[in-house]
This record gives C-alpha cells, structure tokens and sequence, in this order.
C-alpha cells in the first residue's frame, strides 16, 4: 500500500487545515500527517523499519538526560511550512503538558529520525528535513532504506533557513557518530536489510 493524499482549499488557513485534520476520521492503524499543506495518510511501517527505529531508540535511551523523552507518535507543528509532521523518533526535554495541545512545537525537538519506506522516500529526503531546519531541529538523521546506491545512513545539522548541512553519511553496516548532546555511535549494521 502507498502513501494517500488529501487535497485541501488552498485559501484555507493553517488553523482551519489543522482543524480539519484533527477532526476527520482516518483510516485505524495509519499515519496521518500534513507535509507542505497536504494531508498525506500512511499505512503504518513496516516490521523491517519498525526494528530500525526500535535498535536506534535503544541506544539513544543510553546517553539522553533523564528531563528528555524519545517519542515515536508525537506530531510536531511547523507551521510555516504548512506542516504537522510524526518522525519515526523525536528527542525533546518533557514539557508541562499544560503548554501544549495534541502536538507538539518542532523548536523544542533536539533530534528527529526519519527511516524511509519506499512511499514516502521522497517526504523524509526533501519535504521534512526542510521543515525541521525550517524548525530550528539541531540534528535530523535519515535512515534511507531505499537511497538509489544502496541503503544509508546520513546525519544532518546546522540548520540555516531550510537547509540542513550533511555532517556525515554511511552505508549501512558503518557506523555513524552522533555528536553533543548524544556523543553517540550507532551501528548501522545492527539493521535489517531491506
């Protein structure tokens, strides 16, 4: 099954999307997000890209402070890029819950993890990591399962504007370095192939 796009009044308001999306009924088991004013419904990941997210989440929970929390449901909100986003992993510090509604302001995510799925490679690789730099996100990494010379692993940061500069890239089975906050090595060939 592929990635499901609804198409919205282009005169609408961001409220009145978000409205809309809150309040519709979607498919149980799917993947909603709007990605640059498009409600885009996903089916839900597969067991391949569910292990990598979950070996990724097992060592991120080793270096992160006790106030942070990893999400794999939260949406965040970038509204300037007609944005309401669900990383396969988001790192943020826990907040009051009283600050916020369902989703959650991007600005306040330390790290997003996109792990791609052949219908919605082209989101994780262009539309996201342009909103989350938008965002201010200090480190977007893509586990690319599907990148055109073989599956890998890039790590982004140093957001500016809506451009993230490529800090480092391997292929899968190498490992990749996450810096502060993490200081974190991850090996990549703890993942499934595809």
């Amino acid at each position: 099954m592929s990635a499901l796009t609804v198409s919205q009044d282009p005169e609408q308001s961001w409220d009145d999307l978000v409205r809309f999306w809150e309040e519709m009924e979607w498919p149980e088991g799917s993947k909603v997000e709007i990605i640059e004013g498009i409600i885009t419904v996903s089916p839900a990941p597969a067991y391949r890209h569910n292990v990598i997210a979950a070996r990724i989440q097992r060592r991120l929970y080793s270096v992160i402070p006790e106030h942070w929390e990893i999400f794999q449901t939260q949406e965040i909100a970038v509204p300037s890029r007609l944005g309401m986003l669900i990383p396969d992993l988001l790192v943020a510090p826990v907040r009051d819950g009283s600050e916020m509604d369902n989703h959650m302001p991007a600005a306040l995510a330390e790290l997003v993890v996109e792990v791609t799925s052949k219908s919605n490679a082209r989101h994780d690789r262009v539309s996201k990591p342009a909103a989350y730099a938008t965002a201010g996100i200090p480190l977007y990494l893509l586990v690319d399962r599907w990148a055109p010379d073989g599956p890998t692993v890039t790590l982004f940061g140093e957001p500016h504007g809506d451009v993230y500069r490529p800090l480092d890239s391997v292929k899968f089975g190498e490992p990749i370095k996450l810096p502060a906050p993490f200081d974190l090595v991850i090996d990549t060939g703890e993942f499934p192939d595809t």
